[in-house]
């Protein structure tokens, strides 16, 4: 039941410019990664399985994108999709998370994936049963007229406050444990062996039902769910998971320059290497044992990134660059850039809030000389500043109205356009005051 869509190159380049500006070789890249897959699955044969993903490593200034380009991409193919970073993850031997549980998380995902899909298939029958459970504790043992009547008085809405006793989970008031292996590598609970996660649930409560009054709308949410658990398998739901994390899965690995180090890592930073030894079997292809099966990582698509300030992709271990062959540098944002992110792509911050601004009935609207005067700002104090990027215009947007924001609920009905002068008249003052800018921009 893969709900996977399939594009061309040339439509993931297309849809990945509605939401990002530029990086025109780094949607390439990862276009032609996403219709290998594709092309993998139509090979027949043994050399099918030989066939393996060409992982991806960005190279690029913070806030030009990269984790926007993975995101999108992989919200694109409705594929499983987990973000880490590297920094995260501790050399086995220390006390820290292990390089398997990008792995698990993959999984988890997936899995929540296919959960919905399968609900979602048996929701109309979860809801008919849900109807006859809720007209039992409304008109218990009630004659079949009497019953009829209460199903069209259930369907016209007109029950929807009166209040229902029904059996849900007791909220679990057990401690959560955290539980170390061997050798210092992190295991959560949900993946120690066999059913240890429900023992321990069930002797902490987790696992009992307490009858409480809800509302008859809360009412029909819980037991409706209580109905499509009933309808789905579930371990077919685990089933398809693992082979769509496995086929299907996007794993983006942020900030793995930080884990490469020239020369011999001394002190604190004596467990970079290790860290990407221990990630390299993960990207050459291993099994990877979790609470719901093993899972091989062979065909999962490896996505790194990295500023590359302090480092180079030289200083990682050559394994590891052996196995991210296809690099696409980055470029920094310029001031167009900004005026394209602002204008043109599909959720920008302008268009969230001129729809917040419209929840408290203020018309809130830009010209195009001020979108290009806020920019220019952000260009400016990028240039001045530590260069963050595209992060830079959230942040002299919420500096820039941030008394319309707080003015909204006593200026309904109102209107505020916002304009080239609009713009110096509100961050002149500030851009003047160097060591100002510093903390507010």
């Amino acid at each position: 039941m893969s709900n996977e869509r399939v594009f061309t190159p040339r439509e993931v380049v297309s849809e990945l410019d509605r939401y990002i500006v530029g990086q025109r070789a780094a949607k390439r890249a990862v276009a032609v990664a996403l219709r290998n897959r594709w092309r993998r699955r139509q090979v027949s044969g043994p050399l099918k399985d030989e066939i393996t993903p060409k992982n991806i490593l960005l190279m690029g200034p913070t806030g030009c994108g990269k984790t926007e380009i993975a995101r999108r991409l992989a919200k694109l193919a409705n594929a499983p999709f987990v973000k880490v970073e590297a920094t995260k993850f501790t050399e086995v031997g220390y006390v820290g998370r292990d390089v398997d549980s990008m792995v698990r998380d993959l999984l988890e995902v997936a899995i929540q994936m296919v959960r919905e899909e399968h609900t979602a298939a048996v929701k109309e029958r979860a809801r008919a049963a849900a109807e006859e459970r809720l007209l039992d504790l409304l008109l218990p043992g009630g004659d079949t007229r009497s019953r009829d009547k209460m199903r069209e008085m259930l369907l016209a809405g007109a029950l929807e406050e009166r209040e229902l006793e029904i059996d849900a989970p007791a909220a679990s008031s057990g401690p959560m444990l955290q539980m170390f292996g061997s050798q210092g590598m992190e295991l959560g609970v949900s993946d120690m062996a066999g059913s240890l996660q429900e023992a321990l649930s069930s002797a902490f409560g987790g696992g009992k039902k307490k009858r409480r009054k809800v509302p008859l709308k809360e009412a029909r949410e819980a037991l409706e769910a209580d109905e499509a658990g009933k309808l789905v398998d579930h371990d077919r739901i685990k089933s398809e998971a693992r082979a769509r994390a496995a086929e299907q899965g996007i794993v983006f690995i942020d900030e793995i320059d930080k884990i490469a180090s020239a020369g011999r890592a001394q002190g604190p930073d004596v467990s970079r290497e290790g860290v990407q030894r221990d990630i390299l079997p993960i990207i050459e292809g291993s099994t990877v044992v979790t609470k719901h099966g093993p899972i091989k990582t062979d065909h999962i698509l490896f996505i790194c990134a990295g500023a590359f300030h302090m480092s180079k992709p030289s200083d990682l271990i050559p394994e590891l660059q052996g196995r991210l062959p296809i690099r696409v540098e980055l470029s920094p944002l310029t001031r167009d850039d900004f005026v394209r992110i602002l204008k043109d792509t599909e959720s920008s911050l302008v268009r969230q809030h001129i729809a917040l601004m419209a929840t408290e009935s203020v018309a809130l609207s830009f010209t195009d000389d001020g979108l290009e005067a806020l920019a220019g700002v952000a260009a400016e104090v990028n240039g001045a500043q530590e260069d963050i990027g595209a992060r830079r215009l959230a942040t002299v947007l919420e500096r820039l109205l941030e008394d319309e924001s707080f003015d909204a609920p006593d200026r309904a009905g109102g209107a505020v356009l916002v304009d080239a002068r609009f713009v110096q008249e509100r961050l002149a003052p500030l851009l003047t005051k160097q060591d100002l800018t510093r903390y507010v921009l």
